[in-house]
């Protein structure tokens, strides 16, 4: 039974009912506002979804003379391009258009930062899926085959693919892809050398593709005077224009990019699509025709960045009772060919290495590896899964060598409560004053009946011996903002039309999480109108310029309080009409649901914002916010990176077959702390969909790559996502309903994208458990992420030995 607790916080009140402009006012009926903040609003295009109505790039009706892209990809992972014949593939039939390197105006770069991701290869090739040229057609059909008529000749180099020979070619080169970096809190190596115990173990999390329904796509057409107008699946509309006009050699004013929705994105949408963006806008300025590039699901899993695998050697001191006296890790990161985003997610991996335990010492050594295979990137979590799973581990095996309960030695770590005693600080220098995983992991410890389950998986395994159960409760310490500092920023624009009704505009972008609905409830509340009055809009670079990606969890703190801002500037300006019009006070006017308070007399929303327009009063407004108080020097490697902190625990309980290594999910409890929720019913949508996302990444989804280079996992037929029977029959999920964020969010919310993620962590920890008992609890298993039966499998055999 699914379990949702939901606090119903919407503002009271009564309100006319909606009136659709040119309607007849109807009679007063007093009834409850709808949709403020608070409610559990379904998704404002849920019915569209289910439907089929909702409209994605690829459903925009094509103009007339579009032409379809298709990109050739190298066969090679590490390679000196020695010739490139294009020739015949000019030649064939309904080519109208065929791009190389040389064919590239501008720049030939797409990179998020630091300029090393060329649309196309100029001399060598670095993975297997790189783009090598593109071919326009007028059927993709047409611009596969021409494509297969390229004569290409290679000189083969040596790939290096595995994070070991990575390490071997950073050696050998006197270089990582990316220098590395350390944190460092006290004098850890002291610390573990003059503890009573020590212990150090590795663990190997893996990669993982963003899967996304909607595979990435990109619509671009030419407009007077050389501008270019991109529809693209892009969680980061600004960074697209920014790159597209690069390569066009433009402007960044010349390039509009527009996005309704995305089916999907998980990071993968963020520094990824500008490629694709580019070579459409690149066809359209050569050709003066619209251009389309639409992947298949192959391409886009050969062609695109995944998940960073990491190596964790993780070294921890501690006493008989659990405590942690400090603690090392060595992180070995696989990048790819490129740095991509690698750097922040690398440095957020080690931002997550103490999750909710205060270390006291520690050091946190990234070596940042190139590899020749696709180029990493963005991904739920950004680094932070990565960097939570080896404390974890640490933790139970600090449980195991105790004899203790692995829960009672976590608790026994935790940083301090929140105003009770001294607030512990993270290994870069921030003071954690918000702790509140104390009091969630008590509570659900009571509600999942941890301490009798515990007992029954015990007695399970003593009296079966073939199936092996395992519990395991863990937690989750998350970090919300952009770790560069200046990313924390948006903007958002507000129309009020003389009718009453609201066009709203900002910069963050929906990709399936509610972000829309949700800052469109805040615009709500801030009226005190109905959610069907206010307009969601598609995202655009020529409304809200400069935006950040909707990324790092931070969509609705940072878009919610721009498009709050925006409400007040207007509200203000209402309240100062209204205030000359009527000779009152600023405090005589309210704003109220569905009405304004004038004095001893009231006036609805729509017939005040009519007044004001008719007195010459402005009635549209942008609104910025950027998050204050934060600051990060890496140099020096401490700081305030996050603005909160996000909580939240989950109890899993499995079971494995120890003849076959195959494993279920067999009941999760979960609960979280969302501060005030905005929107409880897309809250506990998000939470549940990743921790089962999560689930995927430790236990199912392998990416493999053969000794050449080659992605053999580029196929659902090949790569295993979850499916609906991943999910636990027993899935209780709540949101925590003392939460209420300390910091000046949104109405007090907290973040809810990527925290849920790393919630799966105890499904992991279970699985160990579970093998744990295979062995009668005698001997710790090494198990490396994913956990798939294979793994586990061997896991168990090591420990029978």
């Amino acid at each position: 039974m699914e379990e949702t607790r939901i606090q119903d916080r919407g503002v009271a009140g009564t309100i006319d009912p909606v009136e659709a402009p040119g309607e007849k006012a109807p009679a007063r009926h007093p009834q409850r506002l709808r949709g403020g903040v608070g409610r559990p609003v379904p998704h404002d295009s849920g019915p569209r979804h289910v439907s089929g109505e909702a409209l994605y790039t690829d459903d925009d009706p094509e103009l007339p003379g579009t032409l379809q892209v298709f990109i050739a990809m190298s066969a090679r992972a590490h390679a000196r391009l020695v010739r490139l014949d294009l020739d015949a593939v000019r030649q064939a039939p309904g080519v109208a258009c065929v791009l190389s390197a040389r064919d590239i105006p501008g720049v030939n770069d797409y990179s998020p930062v630091f300029g090393d991701d060329p649309i196309f290869p100029e001399a060598h090739v670095e993975y297997v899926g790189q783009p090598l040229f593109a071919v326009a057609a007028e059927t993709v059909g047409q611009a596969r085959a021409a494509a297969k008529l390229a004569v290409v000749d290679y000189e083969d180099l040596e790939p290096a693919v595995t994070i070991d020979e990575a390490v071997a070619l950073a050696d050998a080169l006197g270089r990582d892809l990316l220098d590395p970096h350390e944190m460092r809190l006290g004098d850890a190596g002291a610390a573990i050398r003059s503890a009573p115990l020590t212990l150090e173990g590795e663990v190997e999390t893996g990669g993982q593709d963003h899967f996304y329904l909607e595979g990435h796509i990109a619509y671009a057409w030419p407009l007077e005077g050389g501008d270019i107008l991109v529809r693209s699946s892009t969680q980061h509309p600004s960074e697209v224009q920014h790159n597209v006009a690069k390569a066009l050699g433009l402007s960044d004013h010349a390039v509009t990019v527009e996005v309704r929705r995305m089916g999907g994105g998980f990071g993968g949408k963020e520094s990824q699509p500008a490629l694709f963006a580019s070579v459409c806008a690149l066809v359209a300025q050569a050709t003066g025709r619209p251009a389309k590039c639409r992947l298949d699901r192959d391409d886009d899993m050969e062609m695109t960045g995944k998940r960073h695998e990491m190596r964790t050697r993780y070294r921890v001191g501690f006493d008989n009772t659990g405590r942690l006296h400090g603690a090392d890790f060595r992180h070995l990161v696989r990048c790819g060919y490129s740095r991509d985003l690698s750097g922040a997610i690398a440095d957020r991996a080690m931002f997550h290495a103490d999750n909710a335990y205060d270390l006291k010492a520690a050091r946190i050594h990234s070596r940042r590896l190139k590899t020749h295979t696709v180029s990493n990137t963005a991904f739920r979590g950004f680094g932070g899964p990565q960097g939570m799973v080896a404390i974890e581990r640490a933790m139970d095996r600090i449980a195991h060598q105790t004899g203790l309960d692995p829960l009672d030695v976590r608790k026994r770590n935790f940083y301090a409560p929140m105003g009770r005693g001294q607030p512990g600080t993270t290994p870069y220098g921030q003071s954690v004053e918000d702790c509140v995983i104390g009091e969630i992991v008590a509570e659900l410890e009571a509600t999942s009946d941890y301490r009798a389950r515990r007992e029954a998986v015990r007695r399970f395994n003593e009296g079966s011996p073939v199936l092996k159960k395992g519990l395991a409760l863990t937690p989750v310490k998350f970090g919300i903002s952009f770790t560069t500092s200046h990313l924390n920023q948006a903007g958002a624009l507000i129309h009020i039309y003389k009718d009453g009704s609201i066009h709203l505009n900002h910069g963050g972008t929906e990709m399936g999480q509610g972000l829309f609905t949700k800052v469109a409830q805040v615009v709500a509340e801030e009226f005190g109108v109905e959610l069907a009055v206010v307009k969601i809009t598609p995202t655009t670079t020529a409304k809200v310029p400069n935006t950040s990606a909707t990324a790092a969890s931070s969509g609705a703190d940072l878009n919610g309080m721009a498009a709050q801002n925006a409400c007040r500037t207007l509200k203000e300006r209402l309240a100062d009409y209204a205030c000359q019009r009527y000779d009152l006070r600023r405090d005589e006017v309210q704003f109220l649901p569905g009405r304004v308070r004038l004095g001893a007399d009231e006036k609805r929303f729509r017939d005040l914002v009519g007044e004001a327009y008719l007195a010459r009063v402005s009635l549209s407004a942008t609104g910025f916010y950027a998050t204050p108080g934060i600051s990060y020097d890496r140099d020096k490697a401490k700081g305030k990176p996050f603005y909160y902190f996000a909580y939240g625990a989950s109890c899993s309980e499995v079971v494995i077959d120890t003849l076959t290594g195959e494993n279920r999910l067999l009941r999760a409890d979960i609960l979280h702390d969302v501060g005030q929720s905005l929107n409880p019913a897309l809250d506990l949508g998000q939470i549940e969909g990743g921790f089962i996302q999560g689930l995927g990444w430790l236990t199912t989804e392998e990416l493999w790559w053969d000794a050449s280079g080659r992605l053999r996992t580029h196929a659902p037929s090949t790569y295993k996502i979850p499916t609906a029977n991943d999910r636990p029959d027993d899935l209780r999920v709540s949101l925590w309903e003392k939460g209420r964020n300390p910091a000046a969010t949104v109405f007090r919310s907290k973040a809810v994208g990527e925290p849920p993620f790393m919630l799966a962590l105890s499904a992991f920890s279970a699985l160990g458990d579970a093998v744990l008992a295979a062995g009668d609890y005698r001997r710790f298993p090494a198990l490396d992420a994913p956990a798939t039966p294979e793994r586990l499998l061997h896991a168990v055999e090591a420990v029978r030995r």
